[in-house]
């Protein structure tokens, strides 16, 4: 299991599409399982799950991803699992790392923290 902990510089929904974008558009093997969203006045709380096809583990990971703005600025909170090699096996050949990686690289120019 990875996570990354990100504030960026664009409003939930925008940092939510340049993620899917990413990993979806970016990628053979990755998909869009489910997309959540919640609004409340200027509140919003965005929840991606994410999966990708990973050949050095033989296994698809998940991404889950949920971005809110409820303490005034955008808040990323990202975590990898399920990329891990057979039943009791948990090392996942980097695929978790990889996976989780890909939400700072999709927002890079907009992290600020």
């Amino acid at each position: 299991m990875s996570v990354r902990e990100l504030t960026v510089s664009i409003l939930p929904a925008a940092a939510m599409d340049v993620i899917e974008q990413f990993v979806v558009r970016g990628s053979i093997s990755g998909t869009l399982v489910d997309r959540y969203v919640r609004r409340l006045g200027d509140y919003e709380v965005h929840v991606l799950v994410l999966e990708k096809y990973y050949m050095r583990s033989s296994n698809r990971a998940s991404l889950t991803v949920t971005i809110d703005n409820l303490e005034g600025q955008t808040k990323v909170h990202a975590v990898a699992s399920g990329g891990s090699e057979g039943m009791f096996l948990r090392f996942d050949w980097g695929a978790g790392n990889n996976f989780a990686n890909s939400v700072e690289s999709a927002l890079g120019s907009y992290i600020v923290g």
